[in-house]
Parts: C-alpha cells; sequence; structure tokens
C-alpha cells in the first residue's frame, strides 16, 4: 500500500509539474506569434532559402494570393501551385495549422540569387549585397504590400509581421529596431529580427534592413575554431608524453 500511495503522489506531482510547464511555455512573452513572417537564410553567394510562414488572410492583404479552395479543405498542392505560377520554386508546403480561428502553413523556397529575385510574393522586397574590403553590407527594403480582399480575418491590432535573416558570417553593425524603439538585439552572432505591427505593414510602412557583417562565412570560422583547439589539444598531449618520457628516462635505477 505505502508503495502504491508513493506512485501515485508521484505520478500526481509530474502531472502538475507538466501542466505547469504546459502553462509557462503558454503564457511566455518571448514567444512570438507572427500573423505573416519571412526567414531568410542567406549564402555569401546570395543564393538563399526563404521560410515563408502566414495565415491565409494575411497572405491575400500582403501579397495578393488567394488560395482558391483552401479555406474549406486545405490543400498543399493547391499552395505549390499557386506559388509556382508565381514564378517561386517551392521545396516544401506543411501540413496547416489554426491559431485564433485562422488557417496558417509554411512554404519553403529556394532562391538561386535573391539580388535577381524572380519569386513574385517576395517582390515587396529590394535586395542588395556587396562585399567591402573585409566586410558583406547587406541592405533590404520591404515595400507597400499587394493587397487583395482577406474576407472576415478577426484580427484584434495586435498582430505582428516579422522578417528574420539568417545571415552567414558574424553580425558587425546594424539596424534593428523592437516595435516599442528600442534597438534589438543579436542572436547566436548572426540572427536578426525586425518587426512591424501587422497595420503599419497593412498602411505601407517602409522597412528598412542594413546589416554588415563578415565576408567570411560563421562556418569557416566556427571550422577554424575548432582546427586551432585540436591543434593545441595535439601539442599539449605531446608536450606531456614528452615530459613523463623524459622523467623516466632521468630516475635513478634501483639495484
Amino acid at each position: 500500500m505505502y508503495i502504491i500511495r508513493r506512485m501515485r503522489v508521484w505520478t500526481g506531482s509530474t502531472l502538475c509539474a507538466a501542466l505547469a510547464l504546459l502553462v509557462t511555455a503558454a503564457c511566455n512573452p518571448l514567444g512570438r506569434q507572427y500573423e505573416y513572417e519571412e526567414q531568410l537564410y542567406l549564402s555569401v553567394d546570395g543564393s538563399a532559402i526563404v521560410m515563408l510562414d502566414a495565415s491565409l488572410p494575411a497572405l491575400a492583404a500582403l501579397r495578393g494570393m488567394t488560395i482558391e479552395g483552401a479555406t474549406s479543405r486545405f490543400d498543399r498542392s493547391t499552395v505549390r501551385r499557386a506559388f509556382e505560377s508565381a514564378g517561386c520554386q517551392v521545396t516544401n508546403v506543411t501540413q496547416p495549422w489554426r491559431r485564433k480561428g485562422r488557417r496558417f502553413f509554411q512554404v519553403r523556397l529556394q532562391i538561386a540569387d535573391i539580388r535577381a529575385n524572380s519569386c513574385r510574393p517576395l517582390g515587396w522586397s529590394t535586395y542588395r549585397m556587396e562585399q567591402k574590403g573585409d566586410t558583406l553590407q547587406y541592405q533590404q527594403s520591404v515595400g507597400p504590400p499587394a493587397g487583395a480582399d482577406p474576407g472576415e480575418a478577426g484580427w484584434d491590432r495586435s498582430e505582428i509581421v516579422g522578417f528574420k535573416l539568417h545571415l552567414p558570417s558574424r553580425v558587425l553593425d546594424h539596424n534593428v529596431k523592437l516595435l516599442d524603439g528600442s534597438n534589438g538585439t543579436v542572436e547566436r552572432g548572426n540572427i536578426l529580427t525586425w518587426e512591424q505591427r501587422l497595420e503599419d505593414r497593412l498602411a505601407g510602412k517602409p522597412i528598412e534592413m542594413n546589416v554588415t557583417m563578415g565576408a567570411q562565412p560563421i562556418l569557416y570560422q566556427t571550422l577554424g575554431l575548432f582546427a586551432g583547439a585540436f591543434t593545441a589539444a595535439v601539442l599539449l598531449l605531446a608536450a606531456i608524453t614528452w615530459w613523463v618520457v623524459r622523467r623516466g628516462r632521468r630516475r635513478p635505477k634501483r639495484f
């Protein structure tokens, strides 16, 4: 009986802890939920992968794209065809999810050269990137939306639009501003996020992104650090081995 009671108490405590964790995660103010988000994974040669997350109403209102038939039964092939007909190279479309009664999806796009972008859903941005000495200068200007009627979206003016850059090199300088006007910070050395309220984006308030980064890809920098650390470890091991062998030779013999 004692063991059974202990098991019941432990199980109840575990469930309470799990429930508290879920509540904390749901109320986490750091977890941003965007109505529309573009995540750009950039390479030093200008090629990029763009992960576009959006609700169907936001896609219509901001990019003028209405997915026919998607409001009743979501068909990923329909989304793929809509983006491909808009000049995009689509590599994946996810299963949809719902939030606040609206249907969301994610589409992954492959861009050969972001500076010569021909994917029309990304056409509200102009991209520039050039090397100056040992730095890369990146600029992106986001212009007005190309809107269509989103229908009844149920927006309450709290919705946010996000643009996240995953850059190939360590960020040296940037102009990120948060919604409250304060300066933003760099995540993991090479990730920046610009945010704007949906109502400002619908009104065409421009976004200017300016970033200065190192010209050497962060992967090469990381490999260089690993190589240096490995070399130092090998040299240290060799020095210790040499010292032990030399000490053994100097030890006097016992008769």
